[in-house]
């Protein structure tokens, strides 16, 4: 996607307005359009990325993401080979782990507006390439397979409830202070 109509869009608005303020409006608008060209393509790059997390969000589970190649971005959409249904309870046998493949992202709560938050996540750099490598192999991105593998596992203990400590005593027990 080239950015550069949009910027000399919004380059000739900024002209056009001025031309009310008269010649000296004019001159100073044309000097401060080629400075603010950095501030408009980051400012449409920024709306960009929040339409394309919005568009995830309801295309789940594909994704969108934008990539700037050069100084225009793309946009790359992942969609899932298949999709895969959720596990299947058979009864009498302990409900299957779902997989980062076949988890159905959970909807927000009513009172929940919905909103993405951003979190830094480290991971050390022979994990990180198995999660690259694991979300290119299914065709996610890695932060919807992220998402995904959370979602999994919050599902996976809700199956499978905590069993109890169990404390082992041995009936020796000692008391006071030690050096």
């Amino acid at each position: 996607m080239k950015l550069n109509p949009y910027v000399a869009g919004v380059r000739s608005e900024l002209l056009t307005v001025a031309e009310a303020g008269g010649e000296a409006a004019v001159e100073l608008a044309e000097r401060l359009t080629s400075p603010l060209e950095s501030a408009i393509r980051l400012t449409l790059l920024q709306a960009l990325s929040a339409a394309a997390e919005e568009i995830t969000a309801e295309l789940a589970p594909g994704s969108v993401e934008v990539r700037l190649r050069g100084a225009d971005p793309e946009f790359v959409v992942s969609v899932p080979a298949s999709a895969a249904p959720g596990p299947v309870e058979s009864g009498g046998e302990e409900p299957a782990a779902a997989s980062v493949s076949q988890v159905q992202l959970p909807s927000a709560p009513e009172d929940d507006d919905g909103q993405m938050v951003r979190i830094n996540l480290r991971l050390p750099a022979h994990l990180k390439s198995r999660v690259e490598e694991a979300a290119d192999a299914l065709g996610f991105s890695v932060n919807n397979w992220l998402v995904r593998a959370a979602a999994a596992a919050l599902e996976n203990e809700q199956r499978q409830p905590r069993q109890p400590r169990t404390i082992v005593t041995t009936g020796q027990s000692l008391s006071g202070w030690a050096r």
